[in-house]
């Protein structure tokens, strides 16, 4: 009884401190997206800090569950005491594992989806001469263009017809924005929020991945002759994929990074909405990399400074010392919490 108490307790507040925390960040989300401060961001910055909005909710409920309610369940509550357990936690423990069952079996089903989708496009893949350190292959098809797929083995597929329409230059630096995707690991985040799926953040989601795209074009140029080389590659294969083959796969959704998302095969009502919106990121994309400045080449070049990451790991010590200073107080709060709950 001790044991399956403390299981209940667990799943129960694993499950409250998500929910809330995703339903505070659903709330937050149309005043963070519209913020000045979003807007003046780097792309890469961007990007990793939609990420990590994303996924705190998830990553604060473990640490809540795991270093705090579990302990003071194990260190405070009694085990000689025979408590019946109220259909409260219970229900809400049931939540908690219907939550993770549920985000694991879509990871493992996007997983299987994006195996099958890429062992069908290899069938005939043919492996190109290149000096970047993921392995290209061209695929015999017309669309998707350009893709990085994988995440242990990860390999950049190119079509013939991309191939045939790109000069050199045009071809090397889109290399380079799917090379930035891997660098990234940019299908390994969106396996993670696959497993970490909550209604109503679609719009972060796909605010996430539009800055994927951004945060992969700065990676790929460091001069202006780049940037309007992959703005020609851009327009360039856009029109591949909207005059394409009559079906091909949306793979916008995939656990795999496009360099233009494809429209051919979207059907029914979602049709224009999607269409105007891989069009506008286009044209956004298109019109950052033709006003190229030299403040925004690759970072790489650039002087270190004060970065978002040093402040967040500077907070982050912060506030470790000051839990662990407090940390007896707080497990004796927390549970005085669990216990109302379970009664």
């Amino acid at each position: 009884m001790f044991a399956a108490r403390g299981i209940a307790v667990s799943c129960s507040v694993f499950f409250l401190v998500y929910a809330v925390l995703s339903l505070a960040l659903c709330w937050m989300w149309r005043g963070i997206s519209t913020s000045s401060y979003m807007r003046k961001l780097p792309a890469r910055h961007c990007a990793d800090l939609l990420f990590a909005l994303r996924l705190f909710p998830f990553a604060a409920a473990i640490v809540v569950t795991a270093a705090f309610t579990v302990p003071s369940f194990l260190l405070l509550e009694p085990r000689t005491i025979e408590e019946p357990l109220s259909g409260l936690p219970l229900a809400l423990g049931l939540c908690g594992i219907g939550l993770a069952m549920f985000g694991a079996a879509n990871a493992v089903a996007a997983l299987i989806r994006a195996s099958r989708i890429i062992t069908q496009w290899m069938s005939r893949a043919k492996a190109i001469q290149s000096p970047l350190p993921v392995p290209v292959l061209r695929i015999a098809r017309f669309a998707p263009a350009l893709t990085a797929a994988g995440i242990l083995r990860p390999r950049v597929l190119l079509s013939d017809a991309a191939q045939s329409v790109l000069s050199e230059n045009e071809l090397r630096t889109a290399l380079q924005h799917e090379v930035a995707h891997v660098r990234r690991r940019d299908n390994l985040k969106k396996l993670l929020l696959r497993f970490v799926a909550f209604p109503r953040m679609k719009g972060l989601e796909t605010a996430w991945l539009e800055s994927t795209e951004m945060a992969a074009d700065h990676a790929a140029v460091s001069s202006l002759s780049e940037a309007l080389d992959l703005a020609a590659t851009l327009i360039k294969l856009s029109k591949i994929n909207s005059s394409g083959e009559r079906r091909t796969e949306d793979i916008s959704g995939e656990l795999m990074t496009a360099f233009v998302h494809g429209s051919a095969a979207l059907i029914g009502a979602r049709v224009e909405r999607l269409v105007h919106g891989s069009a506008a990121l286009i044209g956004a994309r298109v019109e950052r990399l033709i006003h190229w400045r030299e403040e925004h080449s690759n970072p790489r070049e650039k002087s270190s400074r004060w970065s978002g990451a040093e402040a967040a790991l500077a907070m982050a010590i912060t506030m470790t010392v000051t839990v662990a200073i407090t940390y007896s107080h707080l497990l004796a709060q927390v549970h005085t919490a669990t216990e109302w709950l379970i009664r």
